[in-house]
This record gives structure tokens, C-alpha cells and sequence, in this order.
């Protein structure tokens, strides 16, 4: 899994197929595992990563393109915060934008 995709980390080739860039924070996953580790862009981190719960790879990574969709719909972040701590009350009550 990649654990920090964001549009700036989806790339489109000549051919307007899109690639993944940036596996700096990529993790190898089996299926089943639990993770723990806090990595990635705030702003696309899923609610589980901001508890400080454990979880399942693969779904932090859908929460990230569902903020990506968010982004390409709307063409702002739903969640906003002027440094860490605020993005993370942001995101953890649902309050978006």
C-alpha cells in the first residue's frame, strides 16, 4: 500500500493513464494485517491514523482517494487546519468544508 496518495503523488502519462508516484512511505501488507505507524500528508489521512488505532492498509489508502475525489469534484480540501493539530480536530469531527 502506498500510504500518502495525494493529487500531487497521481501523475497522468501521455496517454492520460494514470501513475502512482512516490512510494517513499509505501508499506508491504498482507492480507489481514493491522498497522499502526502514522505517516503521510495530513490532510489525506483517514480518521483511524488521527486515533492512533490500529488498521487495515488498504482502507487508509481508499480514504485518501476519496479526499482526492473530494478535491477533483469540489476543487478545494474538505479539511482545513492551519497546522497540525487543527487539521486533525478537522478531520476527527467531521468538520469539512
Amino acid at each position: 500500500m502506498h500510504q500518502n496518495l495525494k493529487p500531487s503523488n497521481l501523475l497522468l502519462d501521455a496517454d492520460q493513464k494514470m501513475k502512482i508516484a512516490d512510494f517513499g512511505l509505501s508499506n508491504n501488507y498482507q492480507p489481514g494485517e493491522k498497522l499502526c505507524t502514522f505517516c503521510g500528508t495530513p490532510a489525506f489521512a483517514a480518521l483511524e491514523i488521527f486515533w492512533g488505532w490500529m488498521y487495515l492498509g488498504p482502507l487508509v489508502d481508499v480514504w485518501s482517494l476519496g479526499i482526492v475525489l473530494y478535491i477533483m469534484v469540489n476543487e478545494f480540501e474538505p479539511f482545513k487546519g492551519q497546522d497540525y493539530q487543527e487539521m486533525k480536530q478537522s478531520v476527527l469531527t467531521g468538520h469539512y468544508h
